[in-house]
């Protein structure tokens, strides 16, 4: 069935402007006119006599009214009425309760081996797997990179247990679209600062929303195989990571130091690499300063940029986020774009998108809900 004859339910409201106040509206072909494409709206009201009426629309209504009802799908479900005992992901909050309560244990179980693999293995998965892959490289094109870098940053971004590739920069690009505005799924300005920290995370999102983010913001990834490969793989990733520390632990020097190696190196890793991107969403849009005039209420603020390899300087970001460095004076440090840097000098990231803009305007412009124009203006914008 084309276009036309596609059943959309729930968006009364969205029907109303166009043709009324009823239940359900079905898009059908027109009888041909010569040089114009046209579209017939059958309208069944819920009455016994089941009246219908026409209204001819054309493809860009049509288009307007699916925009309107995926607007309205992603606003409800990232909305805070969404967090209630009822609608708990407890997959989710499980998981995170866990490796918190498992970096309260790690000092109990402390090793100089727990730490280093701990140190590391942040930077790995926080600067490389998501600052660099699933942030600059993925959500916002800020550089390409070979297939080879491409799949270790992919495999970073998953062992960061910050969700699949995909999921990331879809959600991102959504928040740069709606930054601060309602829609946004993580703002401090339209909640709080301890729903966009963390509670945002903690709500049980439909399949339908999935799909409706997907298409909306990611549609240029969906059908690319590696993409594919990290959905299907990701929970193998985050399980397999602490089994593989753990066991190699064991083996080594008996159970209780692989229980180091897991909680040094999977929990207390983990939970600081949590709050390190959390508090880009949170204390990054509540205090600072900024360089540009957003239409957001993003800020620079240098405690975080330490804390997460260079995304505390979120103003600069907002204001042009396609930029790949994120630090645009010479005081903001950006160890993130160090490492992009030297991927560039051996030939594994090209066409980097380094040159920093002048003056203090802001190309935050809102994305059009026009889903032609998605894939490639969100390049520049969105994530």
């Amino acid at each position: 069935m084309s276009i036309g004859g596609v059943l959309f339910k729930g968006i009364e409201q969205s029907a109303i402007d166009l043709v009324g106040n009823l239940p359900f509206v079905a898009f059908q072909p027109s009888d041909p006119i010569p040089n114009k494409k046209r579209w017939t709206v059958l309208m069944n009201a819920p009455s016994a006599s089941c009246i219908t009426a026409e209204h001819v629309m054309t493809p860009g209504e049509i288009k307007r009214l699916q925009a309107q009802a995926d607007t309205d799908t992603l606003v409800a479900a990232f909305h805070r009425d969404q967090l209630r005992w009822s609608n708990v992901d407890w997959v989710v909050a499980t998981f995170l309760i866990s490796v918190h309560i498992g970096a309260l244990f790690a000092p109990f179980f402390f090793s100089w081996t727990g730490l280093a693999i701990c140190l590391v293995m942040h930077w790995v998965t926080c600067s490389i797997g998501i600052c660099l892959g699933y942030h600059r490289f993925l959500a916002h094109k800020s550089m390409k990179l070979k297939p080879v870098a491409e799949f270790v940053a992919m495999a970073c971004g998953c062992l960061s247990g910050e969700g699949s590739p995909m999921t990331w920069a879809a959600t991102h690009r959504l928040h740069h679209q709606k930054s601060d505005q309602e829609g946004d799924p993580h703002s401090p300005i339209r909640v709080d600062g301890w729903w966009s920290h963390i509670l945002w995370l903690f709500p049980k999102r439909s399949t339908e929303s999935g799909r409706v983010l997907y298409r909306r913001y990611v549609p240029e990834l969906v059908d690319r195989p590696m993409m594919q490969f990290f959905e299907k793989t990701f929970a193998l990733w985050l399980w397999g990571g602490g089994l593989v520390v753990l066991a190699a632990g064991c083996l080594i020097d008996g159970w209780r130091f692989g229980v180091s190696l897991l909680l040094w190196g999977m929990c207390v890793r983990m939970v600081a690499a949590y709050h390190s991107t959390w508090f880009v969403n949170s204390a990054t849009h509540l205090w600072g300063y900024r360089n540009y005039d957003t239409r957001d209420h993003s800020r620079n603020l240098w405690w975080v940029a330490i804390l997460a390899y260079g995304e505390g300087w979120h103003n600069n970001h907002h204001a042009h986020p396609a930029v790949a460095p994120a630090g645009h004076k010479w005081w903001e440090v950006d160890i993130t774009w160090w490492s992009i840097r030297l991927l560039r000098a051996v030939g594994l990231a090209y066409d980097v998108k380094d040159r920093i803009p002048q003056g203090r305007r802001a190309n935050d412009h809102e994305q059009p809900n026009d889903h032609s124009e998605i894939p490639s203006k969100l390049t520049e914008v969105a994530a």
